[in-house]
């Protein structure tokens, strides 16, 4: 396993790195929670899960899983010491996989994270595809008829949900809520703006993307 730890505690950070390591895995710590966004925003396609504190300095575990969720199926499991009913349930419907309270066993740990690595590697639904668009969500790859494109994370989260929503006509409303947030108060003319790059980025399959005039816009295989 290659795990990205997320953690301002540099006890925790210590003694867990020694652990897995111990176990065999790969261990990088981050110990910021703005240094753990940039990250996250640059790619993480090379962990095979996070392992993510909430309560972190200058931005919380919540928001960084929130942005993890836009643009990646990578296994989060949160460690923490809110264990709040309303807290665990925010960490799920964010999408994580697992949510540990702390002080936890380490053994139990890292039992959770391999079998939840094993899972998820076993699975084969990482892989996206609508007429020459091939999307993987684990590796944050886009590809038309095989050649690779490059989306920014915007770009990639909004085709990630016209892939996952085929032949749907999707709204501007909810992809501003999917991919920028429900907190996000700016015009919804940003869509626009984002499908006229996304389809330009596409090439050839750009026409994919259709317009549905006055309701938003539909993907379709070709």
């Amino acid at each position: 396993m290659t795990i990205l730890l997320i953690e301002d505690d540099l006890q925790i950070c210590e003694v867990t790195q020694k652990y897995f390591t111990n176990k065999g895995a790969k261990v990088t710590a981050v110990h910021n929670g703005a240094d753990a966004l940039q990250l996250v925003e640059k790619g993480i396609s090379d962990y095979s899960l996070v392992l993510l504190d909430i309560m972190l300095p200058e931005t919380d575990g919540f928001t960084i899983c929130r942005a993890i969720r836009k643009c990646s199926d990578i296994p989060v499991v949160f460690i923490t010491a809110r264990g709040r009913e309303e807290d665990i349930v925010r960490g799920y419907d964010l999408g994580c996989d697992d949510y540990v309270v702390k002080p936890f066993l380490l053994s139990a740990l890292y039992g959770k994270c391999s079998a939840i690595v094993k899972r998820t590697e076993g699975s084969n639904n990482t892989l996206l595809v609508c007429g020459a668009i091939q999307l993987d969500t684990r590796k944050l790859v886009c590809t038309v008829n095989g050649q690779e494109v490059e989306l920014t994370p915007k770009g990639f989260a909004i085709m990630r949900y016209l892939m996952e929503h085929q032949g749907w006509t999707v709204n501007r409303d909810t992809l501003l809520d999917r991919v920028w947030g429900s907190d996000y108060f700016g015009a919804d003319r940003v869509v626009d703006n984002h499908i006229k790059r996304l389809r330009k980025a596409l090439g050839s399959a750009g026409g994919q993307i259709h317009t549905a005039v006055g309701r938003g816009y539909k993907l379709t295989e070709k």
